[in-house]
């Protein structure tokens, strides 16, 4: 069952009650990842800062992401370097959640599930292990890549669906 990733956090809140100074530009930046609907690495954040601001510059944009994953309120992803070595930021969520990297055309879906949630609890429990960062990333091809495969031929899978397109 697919559901919804929760509601994002709002950063500039979460900085305001710690306390944060809060420069211009540093808001432009915090509100870019904010609103953002995909997953920026810091180029992409940059030129999308620079578009209401084009005196951030590259160093304002490390420093800004620095000091919000070590506040811990951005995730750090490779994606399965779907792009290369590039990382990619988002906004910590109150509820984990999956990535899923589809290897054809490269986009990234999130899922949330009771199952990862439980799966969670019973490591905690039966390990004794206090989880604090969960990442979990699946690679595959997504549902729409495989509705475009009309034969085992176009599936490129080194583990074929062996023409049962169910498992594509």
């Amino acid at each position: 069952m697919k559901a919804h990733v929760p509601d994002r956090r709002s950063l500039l809140q979460e900085l305001t009650l710690r306390g944060i100074r809060i420069t211009g530009q540093r808001k432009i930046l915090i509100e870019t990842i904010q609103e953002a609907d995909h997953h920026l690495d810091a180029a992409g954040l940059l030129d999308m800062a620079r578009r209401r601001d084009d005196g951030i510059n590259r160093a304002t944009v490390y420093r800004t992401i620095e000091l919000l994953k070590k506040l811990r309120l951005i995730d750090e992803l490779d994606l399965m370097h779907l792009n290369g070595e590039k990382h990619f930021y988002e906004v910590k969520t109150n509820l984990d959640h999956i990535h899923l990297a589809c290897f054809q055309c490269g986009r990234i879906e999130e899922f949330t599930s009771p199952l990862f949630e439980r799966l969670k609890a019973e490591i905690s429990r039966e390990k004794g292990f206090r989880i604090r960062v969960t990442r979990l990333e699946v690679g595959g091809r997504c549902s729409h890549c495989c509705a475009l495969a009309t034969s085992c031929t176009d599936c490129s899978e080194e583990a074929c669906c062996k023409g049962d397109r169910t498992n594509c």
